[in-house]
């Protein structure tokens, strides 16, 4: 955009990247580029154009156009230490893009214990078939973890807060460990996002995030991206067209139109979250919050060094045994939806059995809420006070047969 500023904070950042002027023309918005085929004025303009491969050279619709490059330039410029971003047509496109970016058969990848269940999924089926040997670790111990080096690793994949549980891993003691062993550091910053998470600075490699929530925010997209530095996002192109991997620019489009209202929108729900949750814990029938924008969450002190934000999705586990129990509460509550997904306006409830997820994890629902019934809770952006309200007659209801 004319007269482009330095240092500018990450709310105003949302707010102008990928607006070039060729791109959006005399409208605030790049128009949405429905093209399969770029034509060429002569002859020598097609050779020319095959021997380039970067944003804003047209040359084939699954390269993308304006609409796919206004997006991938915008995350990357928000993305403290990117040289590019690629995207891709869900998250789990996006995890499996930036494994295949990176592994190969007979490598050694190390998965953090709590990832998200389809990153976990990959390992055992798509890697393994491919002969890439995998090992869950428990990110909360190192000592346990560099152990796991004693044999090549090729990749470290982390994610933080973790999957449902949401602890929060050393990722720059982490990554260093990897790094010191030759390893690629990849991070899932889909819960706290760049603005919240500069996951390029403190360590990783690869960031890769689903634009499905906090960027699409209102639960009508799917898609996902991948930021890194120059060598490893050209490995993540390459990969990425190899594959035939491309995103349809009236969903671009979408996810652009949301990155411009992300940041208020992750404040907003961080506020909520965090007030829902001091709330939950004072309730009899709650055993633990885990959430770890709470003063007492063991991963409070980690967030509060690393992170500058924080968003609306934490968990928290009854005070029963009865695995019924959540389902019952679920199903008692009027404003929130029940679905998988998050990050959207609307709030959620689901009910998880984390237990069922985890193999190297030894607590894997912090201590003894480990075998109790747990809900995942994402705030949307209305009232708090109804949501609590919601939540309290919910859990009033809990022991009803």
């Amino acid at each position: 955009m004319k007269g482009e500023d330095k240092d500018l904070r990450p709310a105003t950042d949302v707010t102008r990247a990928g607006r070039r002027a060729e791109w959006t023309g005399p409208v605030v918005n790049p128009p949405v580029w429905r093209a399969s085929t770029h034509l060429y004025t002569s002859e020598a303009a097609r050779k020319a154009a095959g021997k380039g491969n970067a944003d804003g050279a047209f040359f084939y619709g699954r390269r993308g156009a304006p609409t796919q490059w206004a997006l991938a330039e915008a995350l990357t410029e928000i993305e403290p230490g990117a040289h590019g971003t690629v995207l891709y047509p869900s998250g789990v496109a996006a995890i499996a893009g930036c494994l295949l970016a990176v592994l190969k058969p007979g490598d050694r990848l190390l998965m953090t214990d709590n990832a998200y269940d389809p990153s976990r999924s990959m390992t055992t089926g798509l890697l393994r078939r491919m002969g890439i040997e995998s090992a869950f670790f428990d990110p909360l111990d190192p000592g346990a973890y560099r152990a796991l080096f004693d044999q090549p690793v090729r990749a470290v994949w982390l994610e933080s807060p973790g999957s449902l549980t949401m602890e929060v891993c050393d990722v720059p003691a982490l990554t260093a460990i990897a790094r010191e062993h030759g390893a690629v550091s990849l991070i899932d910053n889909t819960w706290a996002s760049p603005l919240g998470f500069a996951g390029l600075e403190h360590g990783c490699d690869i960031v890769m995030m689903s634009l499905s929530k906090h960027v699409g925010g209102h639960s009508d997209l799917m898609m996902g991206s991948a930021s890194a530095g120059e060598r490893w996002y050209r490995a993540l192109r390459r990969t990425s067209q190899e594959l035939g991997q491309v995103v349809s620019p009236d969903d671009a489009a979408l996810a652009a139109r949301g990155l411009r209202t992300m940041a208020i929108r992750l404040e907003r729900g961080t506020a909520s979250a965090l007030r829902i949750a001091q709330w939950l814990t004072q309730q009899p029938q709650v055993a633990r919050v885990m959430c770890p924008l709470l003063p007492d969450d063991p991963g409070h002190a980690l967030w509060q060094r690393d992170f500058t934000g924080g968003c609306g999705l934490f968990s928290f586990a009854l005070d029963t045994t009865d695995e019924g129990a959540c389902g019952r509460v679920v199903d008692a509550l009027d404003l929130f939806g029940i679905g998988y997904s998050w990050g959207g306006f609307e709030s959620l409830a689901l009910p998880i059995f984390p237990q069922q997820h985890r193999t190297a994890m030894r607590t894997p629902n912090r201590g003894d809420a480990g075998a109790r019934a747990a809900i995942r809770l994402s705030i949307g952006l209305e009232d708090p006070d109804d949501l609590i309200a919601d939540l309290a007659q919910a859990l009033a209801r809990m022991d009803d047969s």
